[in-house]
């Protein structure tokens, strides 16, 4: 059923009379399409706008191409104006779930669930998530060790055999090179980092094939066919691009890309909101991303917290101490002829 703004209005009106957290609290001015948005936005506004589609969704807008939220029903609905009250009343994720609480305990159970979808909140982790995979993601949002960074797995996901795929030197794979190998003759200036663009690095941790390499790797087309040969049914690729403050994640699972519409470039999280659907196909990740928030609070780069989460949520991880002492398996491309 079609949600109204009038509906909605007075739905809102009368939580806020029964909570003095949310005295102050302005119900957004809404439309029915992004046009109208654009043309608000356009006039100079940059707070949350709401528009109501046909369907009956309501999304909470705040930017262009960025939804803060997607509710389904009048419930969600308010339950995500609330969400979003709180976060200016205070700054730190537990702060807002002890908010959310003062309004309805429910709802704070909610919170810290990562969204409204009936799921108890993920257990705390319990260790530190700078020796699992979140150890990488400051230097790799500097496009060091490299841009890319893609994960394997499947029966028979052979991390050598991949190298091979992608174009690494079949000499230096056999060889058994290591990254140290690769690093000689840099004056250890950048430590085991190999320094020019031509070469990966491969290797496993836990269920998971990892490798590493720069854009211009000659294997990067690779499709899902080939990978399917190898016995690959899932695929998670990390992608940095520095000059363009880009930074993409996306997950194959048997072929398919695995999304729910929701961001796709890793600066658009923004702690304390779930960047995906609520109740979708990633809402494993919001509920990860949620309890790293409550969890690892002195974590203050996002991108760590989101690594963690995907430590979390799908297994994912480096050796940190092959990186630091070299001696993770790596290889130079093969050389192409004209």
């Amino acid at each position: 059923m079609q949600i109204t703004e009038d509906a909605l209005k007075q739905a809102w009106h009368r939580l806020a009379a029964g909570s003095d957290l949310l005295d102050d609290a302005m119900f957004p001015p809404t439309g029915t399409s992004y046009e109208q948005y654009e043309e608000y936005a356009e006039d100079g506004y940059a707070g949350l706008y709401l528009v109501l589609e046909e369907d009956g969704s309501v999304y909470g807008c705040s930017g262009p191409y960025d939804d803060v939220f997607v509710a389904r029903d009048l419930d969600e609905a308010l339950y995500c104006l609330a969400e979003e009250a709180v976060r200016g009343l205070d700054g730190t994720v537990a702060g807002r779930a002890g908010l959310m609480d003062r309004i309805d305990p429910a709802w704070g159970r909610t919170f810290r669930g990562g969204g409204p979808d009936g799921t108890e909140p993920a257990p705390p982790c319990g260790r530190d998530p700078l020796e699992g995979f979140a150890w990488i993601a400051g230097s790799w949002r500097e496009q060091a060790p490299y841009t890319h960074i893609e994960f394997f797995r499947g029966e028979n996901a052979d991390a050598e055999r991949i190298a091979l795929l992608y174009g690494a030197d079949p000499r230096l794979v056999a060889a058994g090179t290591r990254l140290s190998d690769l690093s000689e003759g840099n004056g250890g200036a950048h430590g085991n980092w190999p320094t020019d663009w031509e070469s990966c690095c491969f290797g496993r941790s836990g269920d998971w094939t990892f490798l590493m390499y720069h854009e211009t790797a000659p294997g990067t087309r690779v499709d899902a066919a080939a990978l399917a040969e190898l016995g690959v049914t899932e695929t998670v690729r990390l992608s940095a691009c520095l000059g363009k403050a880009i930074y993409t994640f996306d997950y194959m699972r048997d072929g398919h890309l695995v999304d729910d519409d929701g961001i796709i470039e890793l600066i658009y999280y923004d702690r304390g909101r779930t960047p995906y659907v609520r109740g979708g196909r990633l809402d494993f990740l919001n509920r990860s991303l949620r309890r790293a928030e409550l969890d690892h609070p002195e974590l203050t780069d996002e991108f760590a917290l989101y690594f963690h989460a995907l430590e979390t949520s799908l297994g994912l991880g480096l050796p940190r101490k092959d990186f630091q002492e070299g001696t993770v398996r790596a290889a130079r491309w093969a050389r192409r002829t004209p």
